[in-house]
């Protein structure tokens, strides 16, 4: 479980994102980092026990910066209104399939998959799906999966089916896909409910299969 400490940090940094309150309330910030941290380890030593592919990384690697790189962007608050960690064999510096936890009051919520990958394995996975389409599709029917995901995310797909798959091919939908991901909504008060790291830890496990077909494909 977290602590109500670091979501009321988070709703007041949404309403407060500028450096001048962060560094006024620096001690609160350091308090929910280290809430978070901890999690966060507790979740990644409950995931290396079914994901063995996953024995070297570390806490640190998996959480991503407050800070936001606003040099690119008309955005300019300085800061994420979220805590975000990434367990993936990769770690943050390679994009490889992997399981995810997003802390954002109001938007919080579990899943994982493959992210927007680069052409050259976006190409590997869509050949993967269309060769082992049978293997694919017995892992998105699994009642404990589509009970907790339903579906992968089609919010990102193309209109056309991909170079080289024809408009009658049976995985179609999927090869249509930019990215491989599935999500579940967490509400604020299962935050700080005592079985959080459990239930988080059986959402995990149940896209196991999906991420390890993932990371086969690129691999």
């Amino acid at each position: 479980m977290l602590q109500s400490s670091t979501i009321q940090f988070l709703k007041a940094l949404k309403k407060n994102n500028n450096k001048e309150w962060f560094d006024k309330n620096r001690k609160i910030y350091e308090q929910a980092k280290a809430d978070y941290l901890n999690f966060v380890t507790i979740l990644l030593n409950e995931i290396q026990g079914f994901d063995t592919s996953l024995m070297e990384l570390q806490p640190k690697q998996c959480i991503f910066r407050l800070n936001r790189d606003v040099r690119f962007s008309k955005n300019k608050d300085p800061y994420k209104t979220n805590f975000g960690a990434s367990f993936s064999k990769g770690a943050k510096k390679i994009q490889t399939a992997g399981y995810y936890f997003h802390l954002e009051p109001g938007e919080n919520f579990v899943g994982g998959g493959l992210w927007m990958p680069m052409a050259p394995d976006l190409n590997k996975v869509r050949q993967e799906i269309d060769y082992c389409f049978k293997e694919f599709s017995s892992i998105l029917k699994k009642p404990n999966f589509k009970t907790t995901y339903g579906d992968m995310d089609n919010s990102m797909k193309l209109v056309r089916p991909p170079k080289g798959f024809e408009i009658d091919n049976p995985a179609l939908e999927y090869l249509k896909l930019k990215s491989f991901v599935v999500t579940r909504t967490i509400k604020d008060t299962e935050l700080t409910d005592k079985q959080l790291v459990k239930n988080v830890v059986k959402d995990f496990k149940t896209i196991a299969p999906l991420v390890h077909f993932l990371n086969r494909a690129i691999e």
